[in-house]
């Protein structure tokens, strides 16, 4: 279990730091660990300690559960405590969303309107 989340927490971090367009090496210098150790956490290697998850929280703007997000034994958990586990977190959409240039918010309403499109004639 320990391994399969730490490639799943890997995988968000990575696809958050490019989100944002971070070299390796800016994420290291923000959090006080070097690039290796950001490539280790990213391809599930090791393990990140609650400390470093929050440092990466912080820098990266997103919730201590978006590392969370999508993974199995997670969605489980939440499933048996009664909780929703695909909450949604609106103000960290529109966070993300303010983030976004004109071109990716241009592009983002049309992978929307395009989806809302077929769902309705599926």
């Amino acid at each position: 279990m320990e391994e399969n989340f730490n490639k799943h927490m890997g995988g968000k971090l990575k696809m958050r730091r490019l989100a944002l367009g971070l070299t390796q090496t800016k994420v290291a210098k923000a959090i006080n660990v070097t690039f290796q150790q950001i490539q280790k956490y990213e391809k599930g290697i090791n393990g990140v300690s609650s400390i470093r998850l929050l440092q990466l929280s912080n820098y990266l703007k997103v919730p201590i559960n978006y590392f969370f997000e999508d993974y199995e034994e997670y969605r489980d958990n939440t499933n048996k405590l009664g909780d929703t586990p695909r909450s949604v977190n609106y103000d960290f959409l529109v966070k993300i969303y303010s983030e976004l240039t004109l071109e990716q918010k241009s592009k983002l309403q049309k992978l929307l309107t395009d989806n809302i499109a077929n769902t309705k004639t599926a």
